[in-house]
């Protein structure tokens, strides 16, 4: 049951975001240290408020959205702690013959090529298998595939790696 009533307001999202962006944006930026996610963790703050406005209190606005861009924060963290981004480091120490830099770079620029085409589940099985050391059977019941599914989409991986490289 949404509560009503004088407690409840329509919060104005747009003169919200005029006036406290630049805030929420500076504490985003201080919990996540990176520009590009602390935007989108404003962004997450204010679609989060937009979303709510019929049913938050609107007295102490500035609280309100500092909670807020807190909890967006510390979720993004948790997640990027659970889920973190693809390096390609550790897979291009393993490449054979690849000392020189120029080499590593362009080893880089294929590897990410791969990934990018690849379906979520692919990355994510690569990332665990070569990343973290998970065994086949670990992959497969986390990325919801056979054993036999991941030994494929990882033999194709390798195998566009290796088609790039040739080229």
């Amino acid at each position: 049951m949404k509560k009503t009533g004088p407690d409840f307001e329509h919060i104005d999202v747009e003169a919200l975001y005029r006036r406290y962006g630049p805030m929420v944006l500076r504490r985003c930026r201080q919990l996540l240290k990176n520009e590009d996610l602390a935007a989108d963790a404003m962004q997450d703050t204010f679609v989060r408020v937009l979303r709510n406005r019929n049913t938050l209190h609107g007295s102490y606005p500035s609280s309100l959205l500092y909670r807020i861009a807190t909890n967006v924060c510390l979720n993004m963290m948790r997640t990027n702690r659970r889920r973190p981004a693809v390096s390609v480091e550790p897979l291009l120490d393993g490449l054979p013959g690849r000392e020189q830099m120029e080499d590593r770079i362009l080893d880089s620029f294929v590897l990410e090529d791969v990934f990018s085409r690849a379906k979520e589940n692919t990355r994510r099985a690569a990332e665990m298998h070569y990343l973290e050391g998970c065994t086949l059977a670990e992959t497969a019941a986390q990325v919801d595939l056979s054993i036999s599914g991941v030994r494929k989409r990882l033999r194709t991986l390798r195998d566009q790696g290796v088609a790039l490289m040739a080229r």
